[in-house]
């Protein structure tokens, strides 16, 4: 589509000039400069033309041998060819004959004659003014001409003013013709812009599916990616059901032992059949705690519950609580610190500020605490003692050293913060975790009794603890982050069961840049976190591998 502001038809510039040409042969020949000389055939031989004011004065020089009659006719024939073709003129008619210029042969008779033959329509109607004889004897005949029109006496100027009529008439339809077009050239550039806008949105509208397509398939992606480890999973899950169902047979057949054992007194032997039955419930619970275990193969995004408190601390749950009690811990910095917030619930936690302080009877190291089984275990400032309280009755209940474990900044996590010593709980009890001269600054894990508080097992590492970023126990493994800040991810990995170790990829979203702090809850299956001032769980995937032999 093209639009161009000054476009012009061909058809209306080559009328426009036809008509601009046409008007100038007009005045061409309508007009002629004072003075000028004009031949004319025939016998008058010339005459001269002069302007003065609203006259148009013409000498005509007469043939000597032409007079009288024949030199009226002749002057006569000349004149009225040319002389009706201007408005408001005097002619002066001039013979060489001697005499006066009047009688038959004068420039009276001459005049006459000249009047004859001019036109004798009132509105037309010629005078003679005067007639007198010049210096050198010949008559001169004045006659003023009526005023007319310009070029009205000739047919070839009617038809000129017919056609610049047409002209104009056509020039008034083409002005018209031309307005319309520009209106409608406006309307099109307008629809023109309005069609390339449509089209600009179009394009947009194309560009946004195909990103909103791509995301959509990268997030499709991830969730596959995420739900990869699950189909093995689900495999055993169907060997675990088929492991259910015999137990299942085999509570039914002592249920149907007992119900003949009802009916005949003294078949069997009841010491026997307790064994059994006892047999029967570990192998239960030790199904049951093997379906909770199983190796980490993912670790959700974050879900901030809170943004309270300065930039480290540690907040947590009781694993061990009693049913229906959901309390919550929090523990504001990392050091110089006794005060132990209660909340009630979750939601008060979320929602409120409502709690109940608990004054320690020392101020903690690092933000390596935790609660289990209604105590609180943490490690004394500057020292390598580490005290359980009791929150209920607010007593310490047991304080033991963890030896050779370093403390005081000695060996820390990479962020710092007195972090030495971290106390941790999963499925299997309590775990302390700190490093040692002994061991180089290398990682040591040590399986605590929680009453006692002694190291009931203890395994070296070859992990540098200050080059960790975080550590959390599930199911026995020890898990090691990279770092605390930025992206981070699960890299290593010990497991205490077998006394090996693995080198693994596992990112999680590290949301608020530092964290202090991360500990799993085997009761929620989750992992607590403080990130710079901001509370907040992870949800894990555990893959579960439960073999016969097991059990």
């Amino acid at each position: 589509m093209r639009s161009e502001g000054n476009a012009r038809c061909p058809a209306l510039s080559f009328v426009l000039l036809l008509g601009f040409a046409v008007f100038l042969l007009g005045l061409v020949s309508c007009f002629y400069k004072p003075g000028e000389r004009v031949e004319e055939e025939g016998g008058f031989g010339d005459y001269r033309s002069f302007s003065s004011g609203m006259e148009l004065t013409e000498v005509v020089v007469l043939p000597a041998a032409q007079h009288g009659a024949r030199a009226a006719s002749q002057f006569a024939a000349a004149t009225s060819a040319f002389i009706p073709s201007r408005e408001g003129e005097a002619v002066w008619g001039a013979c060489s004959a001697p005499g006066p210029c009047s009688g038959p042969a004068g420039a009276g008779s001459a005049c006459t004659a000249l009047l004859q033959v001019l036109p004798t329509n009132p509105e037309e109607s010629w005078q003679v003014y005067s007639s007198a004889q010049d210096s050198e004897g010949r008559c001169i005949c004045t006659v003023v001409a009526p005023q007319q029109t310009m070029c009205s006496r000739d047919a070839r100027t009617k038809q000129l003013r017919q056609l610049l009529e047409k002209v104009q008439n056509m020039s008034q339809s083409i002005e018209v013709l031309d307005r319309r077009t520009q209106r409608d050239l406006q309307y099109v550039e307008k629809m023109e812009n309005q069609m390339r806008g449509l089209e600009s949105k179009f394009k947009q509208v194309e560009e946004s599916h195909k990103q909103h397509l791509a995301r959509q398939f990268k997030a499709i992606k991830a969730k596959m990616e995420e739900l990869r480890p699950l189909i093995p999973v689900l495999e055993e899950y169907k060997a675990d059901a088929k492991l259910v169902l015999q137990f299942k047979e085999e509570v039914q057949n002592l249920t149907s032992v007992l119900n003949e054992l009802q009916e005949e007194i003294g078949a069997y032997d009841y010491e026997e059949l307790q064994n059994r039955v006892s047999n029967l419930e570990e192998r239960l619970r030790a199904c049951m705690q093997k379906l909770a275990c199983g190796k980490l193969t993912g670790i959700s995004d974050p879900i901030t519950i809170k943004t309270s408190g300065s930039r480290f601390g540690s907040w947590m749950t009781d694993p061990l609580a009693p049913e229906g009690e959901n309390k919550v811990w929090y523990m504001d910095s990392y050091h110089n610190n006794r005060f132990v917030r209660e909340y009630k619930s979750m939601a008060d936690f979320m929602n409120t500020d409502n709690f109940t302080s608990h004054r320690l009877p020392h101020p903690w190291s690092g933000t390596g605490q935790v609660v289990y089984n209604g105590s609180i275990y943490f490690n004394k400032y500057q020292s390598h003692i580490i005290i359980r309280f009791d929150l209920k009755t607010e007593t310490i209940l047991k304080t033991r050293s963890l030896d050779y474990a370093g403390y005081n900044n000695m060996y820390h996590y990479a962020w710092g913060g007195h972090s030495d010593i971290d106390l941790m709980v999963d499925e299997n009890g309590l775990w302390a975790v700190y490093a040692t001269n002994q061991n180089a600054g290398n990682i040591v894990i040590s399986k605590l009794d929680p009453n006692t508080l002694q190291s009931l097992q203890t395994w070296n590492t070859s992990y540098p603890k200050r080059s960790a970023g975080e550590a959390f126990i599930i199911c026995g493994t020890l898990y090691v982050t990279n770092g605390y800040s930025g992206g981070t991810k699960v890299h290593y990995a010990y497991q205490t069961n077998a006394s090996t170790y693995e080198y693994i990829d596992i990112p999680f979203q590290n949301k608020y840049s530092h964290i202090s702090m991360l500990d799993y809850n085997p009761k929620d299956r989750a992992l607590y976190a403080w990130n710079n001032g901001h509370q907040i769980l992870y949800n894990v995937t555990l893959f579960h591998v439960i073999r016969s032999d097991e059990l």
